[in-house]
């Protein structure tokens, strides 16, 4: 019973490894030697990483301590584990430190992993600073090691079985985390229900006013605005930021549009066209509470899909491998917004459940960086800087410092690179080509945009 509690109360706060014949010698190094964190803390070198199967014993022990989180862990079995010799299964120590962040079973495993790894963690917050390093080593996972990550998952949130259960899904496992809250699987369009057990709500069809009954939301607030054949809608950030996710109808299109409060990106996608030989229904997204790399993983509440929320593919389940097509959102202030598009709609002030919503939702929480692993960073520009990312026409990934950007169109200077042209639209950033035909974009953290399009163009005044 104590370890239940500590692990649900702590917690609230890749490919697997190769195979050779057993005994061969072979080791090889994960890179890691000048890379950096989010917080400019350089990253310690790896440690060497023996290929082919568990040992047996080891094999036995981890059995041993995934088998008993709810009666009670034998830490003399996690020091073991720490003195097996395989950094591989620092993995599943770092799974443990997500969910008992205090207590013997932390201890132990933070020791454990130390005498794997070589590294001696410094952060009071073990389990980021360790996940950080396996990211940026790129540590292969152990053989097996789905089956024991899943227990710990499975015991807080029950229904994310059929992920785990997905021997064919494209999901790096290794980067697969808990955000601390339950899935999203309420009935559709009852967004007015409770959410059992803690999940984050999606707001499904919410209730519109016009722009002059948006006159409660102040003028210099942020709002994620939309435009589908023509029809304009503004989403106010602290609404989103309870609810990252919302399913809506505009222009006649259904869209949904997920906020990654963690990445700082809000974006739209159209879910009215499933792919050939699927149900002709709407694809309904909501919210997994499991994040990867600290970017939230959505799913389609109908077939239970994983989606990469960042990219909108198909991770697994029936949907896996389907594109989502994406739709630009534009982060401008309401004043702003309004005055470019007077026609636009604006979420109504309770979002048509009766509830309010307070101005600043989050408190400043992401003001001191990322608070959930990220890996090694891309040292160009600033963790939590705002770019707006862009594909451009021949394929390039294209980022553009967002205050930067909009300072100098301000300024009448252009702002243009790789054949993407960069305008304002309300005091938003919007992208098209040197053709004038938009393409799609969005704004986000850049070392969200940097993770997922690494190698990426910066642009520069």
């Amino acid at each position: 019973m104590l370890a239940v509690v500590a692990l649900v109360v702590a917690a609230c706060s890749g490919p697997e490894g190769t195979t050779t014949a057993p005994g061969d010698p072979d080791v090889s190094t994960a890179p890691g030697t000048g890379q950096v964190d989010a917080f400019g803390e350089a990253i310690p070198p790896a440690p060497q990483v023996p290929t082919g199967p568990l040992d047996e014993a080891l094999a036995a022990d981890l059995d041993t301590v995934f088998g008993s989180l709810l009666t009670g862990v034998d830490e003399n079995v996690i020091f073991r584990i720490g003195r097996s010799g395989d950094p591989r299964v620092a993995w599943l120590l770092s799974d443990l430190l997500r969910f008992f962040q205090a207590g013997e079973v932390a201890f132990s495993s933070e020791a454990a992993f130390e005498d794997l790894t070589g590294a001696e963690i410094t952060d009071d917050f073990a389990w980021g600073q360790a996940t950080d390093w396996l990211i940026a080593w790129d540590m292969p996972a152990p053989p097996g090691y789905v089956a024991w990550k899943r227990i710990p998952f499975e015991i807080v949130e029950p229904a994310w079985e059929p992920f785990f259960d997905d021997e064919d899904a494209d999901i790096d496992w290794r980067l697969l985390s808990w955000g601390g809250v339950r899935i999203d699987d309420r009935p559709i369009r009852l967004s007015a229900l409770p959410c059992p057990e803690g999940c984050i709500p999606a707001l499904d069809d919410p209730v519109v006013t016009d722009a002059a009954g948006g006159d409660w939301y102040p003028d210099d607030a942020l709002v994620f605005g939309v435009v589908v054949n023509g029809e304009a809608r503004a989403y106010p950030k602290n609404v989103m930021e309870v609810h990252e996710m919302v399913n809506d109808t505009i222009g006649g299109r259904r869209i949904a549009m997920p906020y990654c409060t963690l990445c700082g990106s809000a974006q739209a996608y159209l879910t009215d066209r499933p792919p050939d030989g699927f149900p002709a229904h709407t694809l309904e997204l909501r919210t997994s509470g499991l994040l990867i790399r600290s970017n939230k993983l959505m799913y389609e509440l109908h077939t239970f899909s994983a989606f990469d929320t960042f990219l909108g593919v198909g991770l697994s389940g029936p949907l896996q491998g389907h594109r989502l097509e994406p739709l630009t959102v534009v982060t401008s202030t309401w004043g702003d917004w309004k005055s470019a598009h007077p026609a636009t709609t604006i979420v109504a002030r309770d979002g048509g459940i009766g509830r309010s919503y307070p101005d600043d939702p989050l408190g400043g929480r992401d003001d001191a960086g990322p608070i959930f692993p990220i890996g090694d960073v891309d040292p160009r520009r600033p963790v939590q800087e705002q770019v707006l990312g862009v594909i451009a026409p021949d394929g390039r990934a294209v980022a553009f410092p967002a205050a930067a950007a909009r300072e100098s169109l301000i300024a009448g200077e252009a702002v243009t690179e790789a054949g993407v042209v960069v305008r304002l639209d309300g005091s938003g950033l919007v992208a098209e080509d040197q053709g004038g035909v938009a393409i799609v974009s969005h704004q986000a953290f850049w070392f969200a945009w940097s993770q997922f399009h690494p190698g990426t163009l910066v642009w520069s005044p």
